[in-house]
């Protein structure tokens, strides 16, 4: 496991935002984190990320606790980040390739990520999927074990949402380890190989999409997909 996770809280304030889950993470899938706004999946990656320190629990990440090394091994895309608008495309992964000791080539983060044509644009010129493309190109420049992506598609075009889940898909089959947050059901039940859906802190449903479809969506009820899924066991659909 790359990933172990046992009796994970966070409070705030006598507020619990992730109420003692436990999961692990097998090394070289796709996991997905479901749930509404809410429901724990920010906290909870912010936490695996040590972004952020727990209340109580135990995270492992290869059999041990998370040392100094652990963020040279770990590439995260947050939702919202802000690139600087005078520099070029090229000039910000040569700027962030800096902060490693081995970053890989340039041109293999920009073939990965389809770059190529637009290396020579400012940043502020490009349009939104291009810069959830050049983001998730930065989270790759250290050739990292584990990548954190949270919900990296949101606000896209279909195209250039599935240019994102294409890139997703390449990386995961270079035997990396991708965490995933969504809020759309497509998404998890194409990218993901297991998934862990939370309401309130907790964790509600877990295994592969195929098997939560089996168990939890009723006989002859249409359509057969996460979505309803996720209104069978909270009554709610998920972006309400």
């Amino acid at each position: 496991m790359i990933l172990e996770i046992d009796g994970l809280v966070k409070q705030y304030k006598g507020i619990t935002a992730v109420d003692s889950i436990s999961f692990s993470i097998r090394e070289g899938i796709c996991f997905g984190l479901l749930g509404q706004n809410g429901a724990g999946k920010t906290t909870t990656v912010e936490m695996l990320e040590d972004i952020i320190t727990p209340t109580s629990g135990t995270i492992l990440f290869k059999g041990r606790e998370r040392d100094r090394a652990f963020r040279e091994k770990i590439g995260i895309q947050f939702q919202h980040t802000e690139l600087l608008a005078f520099l070029t495309v090229d000039e910000t992964l040569k700027t962030f390739s800096r902060f490693y000791k081995k970053p890989l080539p340039l041109a293999k983060i920009k073939q990965l990520c389809m770059l190529d044509t637009i290396g020579k644009q400012m940043n502020n010129k490009i349009s939104g999927g291009q810069k959830q493309r050049l983001l998730l190109g930065l989270a790759l420049l250290n050739d990292p074990d584990l990548l954190f992506l949270d919900e990296p598609s949101t606000g896209l075009d279909p195209q250039a949402r599935q240019h994102m889940w294409q890139i997703i898909k390449d990386v995961k089959e270079q035997g990396k380890t991708v965490v995933l947050t969504t809020h759309y059901m497509e998404e998890a039940q194409t990218l993901c190989d297991e998934i862990i859906i939370l309401d309130q802190g907790k964790i509600i449903a877990q295994g592969s999409p195929t098997e939560l479809i089996d168990q939890y969506c009723r006989e002859g009820q249409e359509p057969q997909n996460l979505e309803t899924v996720f209104l069978n066991l909270t009554g709610r659909n998920l972006r309400e």
